[in-house]
């Protein structure tokens, strides 16, 4: 082989590896998903896991670097609330899970479509699980009259209350109270986070929520709270008392019963959380002290003779079962749920955790919020003499209120 010969080659070898290092580099920056299957749909591993038992998932992320919480996103939903639902879940994630990759579970009484699925698993960070609930969870038990409950539904819906027509609303009242938490999917973790179709979250969570509420005992938390409409709970607290002389073992000391009644306990002045969001010890809800007073409540037949709801349910039984600072409202969790708004009290927690909300419209300070130490006498809202313009919550607990609260108020 003759010198120029040589030479043309050997300029022939080194382009080849100076195009090949550059592919090298071009195909090493693209941002190919970690987890990603070159030979596997997208979701398909996820679609899988229904009704299969999750396990306590490992830390996945930076943000969760000092160990996840054994939590869940947890979903009463049906197929058709697959779109309202989306965007709770593109809500929840850009604001704080796609930091963490909790998992979410979704419960339905039918069994969940393949839109469901695939729409909500392509979503969601973490693993998704799809249970079927139990007929014996979603039906009549067997000491209920159901023609009187029939009757019941029909005179509250000439009467127009809320719900008050509906069979199927009540079905999910009693099974948000009494039994979510008992379900498979549900029974190997530790705290859930209750997310609804339609809500969003206004501002950054830049913290663990599980993990404050397990380093802190807290075993329910709430955003926002006012008065439940009388005609749909004119007997609950009859019942409650009944379960509190039978069971006064379950009473716990330093409770907040001050959240509940104005007379010590005689009657109930409506305050409850709005539990379209609830973060909660799930080991609570399984405790023998809320099922004595789940099954006391439901042998009752409130849920069907009247329209109880679980958030009253919940409130109730959080605020006599558990110490008051075992309650925790988060302030800095920016949430709307038609037609109510929790905007973060105070202009700089709103500048810092990039809130989108308009503080005029934070309910927490306006008259029908049960964290404003209102009372209802004669239908007439006045203010409590005794603590003029503090917050009923607040002042159970001897809680300082957010800087800027004045601002908010009526």
């Amino acid at each position: 082989m003759s010198s120029g010969a040589g030479r043309y080659l050997r300029y022939l070898l080194f382009a080849l590896f100076g195009l090949a290092i550059l592919v090298f580099i071009s195909r090493s920056s693209l941002p190919l998903p970690q987890n990603y299957d070159f030979g596997t749909k997208i979701g398909s591993e996820k679609e899988q896991k229904q009704d299969s038992i999750p396990q306590t998932p490992a830390p996945s992320s930076p943000a969760a670097a000092g160990g996840r919480v054994n939590a869940t996103f947890v979903t009463l939903a049906r197929n058709g609330d697959v779109w309202e639902l989306a965007k709770s879940i593109r809500q929840v994630e850009d604001r704080f899970n796609r930091n963490y990759h909790y998992d979410w579970v979704f419960l339905n009484d039918k069994p969940f479509d393949e839109t469901f699925k695939k729409v909500t698993s392509a979503l969601v960070s973490g693993n998704t699980f799809y249970g079927l609930i139990s007929k014996e969870h979603w039906s009549y038990p067997e000491w209920i009259d159901q023609d009187k409950a029939r009757k019941v539904r029909e005179d509250m819906g000439q009467r127009k209350i809320i719900y008050g027509d509906s069979e199927s609303y009540r079905h999910m009242c009693r099974y948000e109270s009494g039994f979510f938490f008992r379900h498979p999917l549900m029974l190997n973790y530790e705290y859930y986070w209750r997310v609804e179709p339609g809500i969003e979250l206004y501002c950054d969570i830049g913290f663990d929520p599980f993990r404050f509420m397990k380093e802190n005992d807290k075993k329910y938390s709430f955003v926002l709270s006012l008065y439940e409409y009388y005609e749909t709970i004119p007997t609950l607290w009859d019942s409650v008392k009944k379960f509190m002389e039978n069971h006064p073992e379950h009473i716990a000391e330093g409770n907040s019963i001050g959240f509940l009644s104005d007379d010590g306990g005689k009657t109930y002045n409506k305050c409850h959380f709005w539990s379209n969001f609830e973060i909660g010890n799930l080991d609570w809800l399984r405790s023998e002290a809320y099922l004595d007073y789940f099954d006391s409540l439901d042998k009752d037949g409130g849920f069907f003779y009247e329209r109880w709801g679980d958030a009253p349910v919940h409130s109730i039984a959080a605020a006599l079962l558990l110490k008051k600072e075992q309650i925790h409202f988060f302030n800095e969790i920016g949430y709307y749920h038609v037609p109510f708004t929790h905007c973060p009290t105070g202009e700089k927690t709103r500048l810092d955790l990039k809130c989108h909300c308009n503080p005029e419209d934070n309910f927490d300070w306006k008259g029908y919020s049960c964290k404003f130490a209102v009372v209802v006498w004669k239908d007439l809202f006045v203010t409590n003499g005794s603590h003029p313009g503090t917050s009923r919550y607040f002042h159970i607990n001897n809680l300082k209120k957010p800087e800027g609260y004045q601002d908010e108020q009526d």
